[in-house]
């Protein structure tokens, strides 16, 4: 089975020295209650024959609500301990994390349920 990929933006910028890093944290309940190893780039999976700098600029749209700098330098693919590859692409520029606006998705919650609600 090949491996499943992903590709994100990694959305840095300059403070004096010191660069920053826009990390995102994964929605929904499996999530809420962890932090440690949970922070990440905005990414998502490509499909079968997506641009992997379409992906990125996609996903970061989505998971933030605003869009990719326009200028963006892919980086060395990822191997995560799963076994996907994340090709990440980095981009300079601003974003008050105040006004990060993430897509949702909805699924049945509790499991078995029938219940149907709508997480970030």
């Amino acid at each position: 089975m090949p491996a499943r990929v992903s590709a994100g933006v990694v959305l840095y910028r300059r403070r004096g020295d010191e660069p920053e890093v826009l990390l995102v944290h994964p929605g929904g309940p499996f999530w809420q209650r962890k932090d440690d190893g949970a922070w990440s780039l905005p990414k998502g999976e490509a499909g079968p024959g997506e641009s992997l700098e379409e992906v990125a600029r996609r996903e970061f749209r989505e998971e933030t609500g605003h869009e990719a700098p326009t200028r963006l330098v892919p980086l060395a693919p990822v191997r995560q301990a799963g076994g996907k590859i994340v090709h990440p692409f980095a981009g300079e520029g601003e974003l008050d994390p105040a006004t990060v606006q993430s897509n949702t998705f909805t699924m049945e919650w509790p499991p078995r349920s029938g219940a149907l609600r709508t997480f970030p």
